[in-house]
């Protein structure tokens, strides 16, 4: 194929992932309420067990005539491209597996995979741990007990997402670390050998992801990080 042929080839990959994309948003447009039924789950007091405390629920407000219909419209967005992500996964990988060596493809297909399904584990501990802590930590925090705070459903939404992708994004760090030591840019020893940077790192990583300032939500995300460089560790080959 010469360049402009992989160019067409890639347009008609990115128009089929954008009409997959389109169908599953318009779906989600049309389900409203099971869509933001599970968006607004977190915020429910019996959402997460007693043990972490707990919460009154929290009443989410708008305070812009548009906003409502705009948050509608992102949020089916956002959610046609999580269902759809699969699809697009399969598509690019399709457009340029053509160009990989045997040994290469054999070792792509499984670290495709993989990466889908730790990005999606990752979404899964913000939502059902870490996002309803800080959610119920933020709402009821007060400097005084004559503020009053009224979340908006943008602010939620907001902090939803950024929260989600970020520990999408964390959960890839074996991954990454697996990737960097088959181009020998990494090895076992280097990362036993700064293992204590490493968790430095990790606790200024977690103190950033997350907006409370409580020891114990800090430690819930800095757990599974650290947990993810050991198991890096194993992954990586030996010098």
């Amino acid at each position: 194929m010469t360049f402009w042929d992989h160019l067409e080839e890639l347009r008609r990959v990115l128009l089929r992932c954008f009409i997959v994309v389109a169908v599953f948003a318009t779906l989600a447009f049309i389900f409203k309420d099971e869509v933001f039924a599970i968006i607004l789950a977190p915020k429910n007091p019996n959402f997460l067990p007693a043990i972490f405390g707990f919460s009154p629920d929290v009443q989410i407000i708008n305070t812009e005539l548009t906003r409502q219909f705009v948050v509608h419209m992102t949020t089916s967005v956002y959610a046609g491209i999580i269902v759809a992500a699969p699809y697009i996964i399969f598509e690019f990988y399709h457009f340029i597996s053509p160009g990989l060596y045997e040994k290469e493809r054999r070792y792509s297909t499984p670290l495709v995979i993989l990466s889908y399904l730790m990005f999606m584990v990752g979404i899964l501990f913000c939502y059902f741990i870490l996002f309803p802590i800080t959610f119920r930590f933020l709402a009821n925090y007060q400097v005084d007990e004559s503020i009053q705070n009224l979340i908006s459903l943008e602010s939620y939404i907001d902090t939803l997402v950024f929260l989600c992708l970020a520990m999408g994004f964390v959960f890839e760090i074996p991954i990454l670390s697996w990737l960097l030591g088959r181009l020998g840019i990494l090895h076992r020893g280097q990362m036993q050998q700064y293992r204590r940077h490493a968790i430095v790192i990790i606790l200024i990583v977690a103190a950033i992801i997350t907006p409370t300032s409580d020891a114990i939500t800090l430690c819930i995300v800095s757990l599974p990080m650290y947990l993810l460089y050991e198991v890096s560790i194993l992954l990586v080959p030996r010098k």
